[in-house]
């Protein structure tokens, strides 16, 4: 027997195939060299990792209710290729699939023809409020 709201849940989701796309040149803060000057200035894991939470989330936003926000749960990445500071990276998101709760979303980082990296993120759906500090707490 379904509990009540477990219907009401469902039609709550939203749909699979969402997608969007986020595109930047890549500045010198966001390389590895910033962590490690004895690196060379490449683009670094954690900011295309950053681009690909932003494309995700970003392809929820029409789809939020009132009050909601999508956060970072878990990531599941490959970094195959390097870039320099000032190259242009384009990294992608698309829903594919549920989790219980948590929205799976194949990822991807391009710069131009040249993969860059590749993978999965996961995020879910909760109400901002929960993350907001209390006014008296201030």
């Amino acid at each position: 027997m379904n509990s009540p709201g477990a219907n009401e849940e469902k039609e709550r989701r939203v749909p699979l195939g969402l997608e969007a796309s986020i595109e930047k040149i890549v500045p010198h803060e966001w390389t590895i060299a910033v962590y490690d000057p004895r690196l060379p200035p490449v683009f670094s894991t954690p900011a295309m990792i950053g681009m690909m939470e932003v494309a995700a989330a970003n392809s929820l936003l029409s789809e939020l209710p009132p009050g909601a926000i999508s956060l970072g749960t878990r990531i599941e990445v490959d970094h195959l290729k390097a870039v320099h500071e000032g190259a242009t990276v384009r990294a992608t998101a698309r829903l594919v699939a549920y989790q219980g709760r948590f929205l799976v979303f194949e990822v991807e980082a391009w710069s131009g023809d040249l993969l860059l990296g590749r993978g999965k993120v996961f995020r879910a759906i909760v109400q901002n409020k929960k993350f907001q500090k209390p006014a008296n707490e201030e």
